[in-house]
């Protein structure tokens, strides 16, 4: 079996071995089957790019043929390019650690087995969706990592909410999936196949703006939506957060949310052609930014606030794809997925501290009892907030010259954001490690420092959290962009298909001036916060006290309200009264008819069998006479219509 195939299948092994054998295997091989799986995945992935390196070029592994029907021919393949290098490394890379993670948060729970086991699964899903040469293997993969976060947003069943969340995420998920199928089913129509290579090959010779591509890359971004939460299927996501804190580390950094992401950038050729679509992108981006980053000023859930923060980092990711910064978008996925992954683990680190408690009312003063987690997590919230030299700074302020250059509108909206970015940042960790403690006395006395386990990949991501950004230096520093020239080879057919592809004009001093400008806005925000919430001590309202703009606000905008007023309710009572009056009555009804009138023929018809010979010979008799007059009667008509024709033709 070659390299490339071993990646997926070492998450699939770990996947049946745990699913299938938890309830019978020692706990304590559980979470070193899942880990090993993730970690030879991790390590096949570094095998894998080094044979890349030595081709040099895109590798095209065929397992076998999958479909044949007429004009369909769709082979199981995987394809290894730079965009896939680098999301395999991802994947399994910080996905390893959050297992390595999970190994110290679930170690006490029941359902151990079953939760590394989902746990492969997702990341074997997510590998399939990237690995994938065609949009159909994307796909399955894409369908997989949508189940998957429904079996791990659910995980802990028991309560009726975390069900809800999870069947959330999973309808919210199928109404973007249908868009995604819709628009394979238009690849397929418009070029004759799935296959990514020939199908950008074709599209290159396409016209810029022209129909056909316009209505496929609307109708895969409606999927990206979906997956990636953006406006308006956004609102599962914060949702997910019912999951154990592990599965929103992983959904949130390094599977589920950045595949709508990557395919747009795999399909760079098709949107470069679709201007219109891309400036859709670009302000669903700008909006879904602001809004979350709106919501998330005034939560008080610690995961919250983390998740609409993803949902805002999505949201610039999605501003940079549509200002054809694909590069830019990109880079911040990489260096979102070090930062995100250590806020939600650190997230998890001091909920486990705190007994179970989220609400960062009842925290403060954890810097003294949690310093590993204090010192790894504010690296985290100083890179999201784009403070340089961390990771976020070099990403976020790369899309922020894009949109510059594109729309000074659109680019002064995202500064806002970025704006409250920093400063729901750093009010989070104000409120959670500085001041006084505010929790109870039981809480105070269980505060802890996590074990080892946790706090390994904790500081790992911190690390990267900080050198992450170094891979994409700006131009002004004259220091090598190491993501874009690894990436280049991607957009060769769209530098093909559209001229000037990839240009930036900016002057020196005005990229200088407007990254002064995002370092300032950032160091405000910090300023602020640290004034509110610790030279003031103030802390938030309980939720009975919130009125006025910050309720509206605080209450996601009554999204979710209005989404029950619009399509859940009506769809309730259509369900009901389809349930109640049109299938009992109705389709019952009309089948009890005619089942009751062929039984009613049936008895008629069981009169004739008398069982007396004489009357079966007189039935005989008059069948036979009944024939011979019916063939009495056809000869004569024939004959007068014979005469008829005769004397109508003199």
């Amino acid at each position: 079996m070659s390299l490339i195939a071993l990646i997926p299948l070492f998450p699939l092994l770990g996947f049946l071995i745990n699913g299938l054998g938890f309830k019978i295997m020692p706990k304590n091989l559980v979470a070193p089957i899942g880990i090993g799986a993730s970690f030879l995945s991790f390590l096949a992935t570094i095998g894998v790019y080094l044979q890349f390196k030595e081709t040099n070029g895109t590798i095209v592994e065929t397992l076998f043929e999958w479909i044949t029907v007429g004009n369909l021919n769709v082979s199981f393949a995987f394809q290894i390019d730079q965009l896939s290098i680098l999301m395999l490394f991802i994947i399994t890379g910080v996905g390893t650690l959050i297992h390595l993670y999970s190994a110290g948060y679930m170690k006490h729970d029941a359902g151990i087995g079953k939760f590394f086991a989902y746990l492969n699964l997702f990341l074997f899903s997510m590998l399939i969706l990237v690995m994938g040469a065609n949009y159909l293997i994307m796909f399955i993969g894409w369908e997989g990592v949508g189940l998957c976060s429904y079996l791990l947003i659910g995980f802990w069943n028991k309560r009726s909410d975390f069900g809800d969340a999870a069947r959330k995420a999973f309808i919210m998920n199928r109404v973007g999936d249908l868009g995604f199928l819709i628009g394979v089913f238009l690849i397929f129509h418009y070029f004759g196949t799935l296959e990514y290579l020939e199908v950008f090959e074709q599209a290159k010779g396409m016209p810029s703006g022209s129909l056909p591509l316009m209505f496929i890359s609307f109708c895969l971004f409606i999927g990206a939506m979906g997956k990636s939460a953006q406006i308006p299927l956004f609102t599962w996501l914060p949702d997910a957060m019912a999951g154990p804190t592990p599965v929103s580390a992983l959904i949130h950094a390094a599977t589920m949310v950045t595949a709508g992401v990557y395919m747009v950038v795999r399909s760079n050729v098709l949107y470069t052609l679709s201007p219109d679509t891309l400036e859709f992108i670009a302000w669903i981006g700008t909006l879904t930014a602001l809004i979350a980053a709106s919501i998330a000023l005034f939560q008080n859930d610690i995961k919250k606030v983390l998740a609409y923060s993803t949902v805002s980092q999505l949201g610039y990711m999605f501003i940079g794809l549509g200002v054809m910064a694909y590069t830019s978008g990109f880079f911040h996925v990489i260096t979102h997925a070090f930062f995100k992954a250590l806020l939600f683990l650190g997230a998890g680190s001091v909920i486990h501290a705190m007994g179970d408690e989220q609400d960062i009312r009842k925290m403060g003063g954890l810097w003294s009892k949690t310093k590993i987690t204090a010192i790894t997590f504010l690296i985290g919230t100083i890179a999201i907030s784009g403070i340089p030299p961390f990771a976020g700074f070099f990403s976020k302020d790369e899309i922020l010259a894009h949109v510059f250059e594109h729309n000074k509108g659109m680019w002064a909206l995202a500064m806002l954001g970025s704006f409250m970015t920093a400063f729901y940042m750093f009010r989070l960790f104000f409120l959670t490690f500085t001041g006084q403690f505010r929790g109870t006395k039981e809480q105070e006395e269980h505060l802890h420092e996590s074990p080892s386990s946790m706090t390994l990949p904790l500081i790992v991501l911190a690390g990267l959290s900080i050198v992450g950004g170094f891979i994409g230096f700006p131009e002004i520093f004259h220091l090598p962009h190491f993501l874009a020239d690894f990436l280049s080879p991607i957009y060769a057919n769209s530098r093909e298909a559209f001229e000037g592809f990839g240009e930036v004009h900016l002057s020196h001093s005005t990229e200088w001036i407007l990254m002064g400008f995002s370092v300032l806005l950032a160091l405000s925000a910090l300023l602020l916060a640290y004034i509110i919430y610790v030279k003031r001590g103030f802390v938030p309202k309980e939720d009975s006290e919130i009125t006025g703009i910050q309720k509206f606000v605080y209450n996601k905008y009554y999204l979710d309200e209005n989404y029950d007023k619009v399509f859940v309710n009506p769809i309730e009572k259509s369900s009901k009264f389809f349930g109640n009056i049109i299938d009992p009555k109705v389709i019952d009804g009309f089948i009890k008819f005619i089942t009751s009138g062929i039984a009613s023929l049936s008895k008629i018809g069981t009169k004739v069998q008398t069982g007396t010979t004489g009357f079966y010979l007189l039935i005989m008799g008059l069948s036979i006479g009944f024939i011979l007059i019916l063939n009495l009667g056809q000869g004569i008509l024939a004959h007068f219509t014979d005469i008829f024709k005769a004397i109508t033709s003199k």
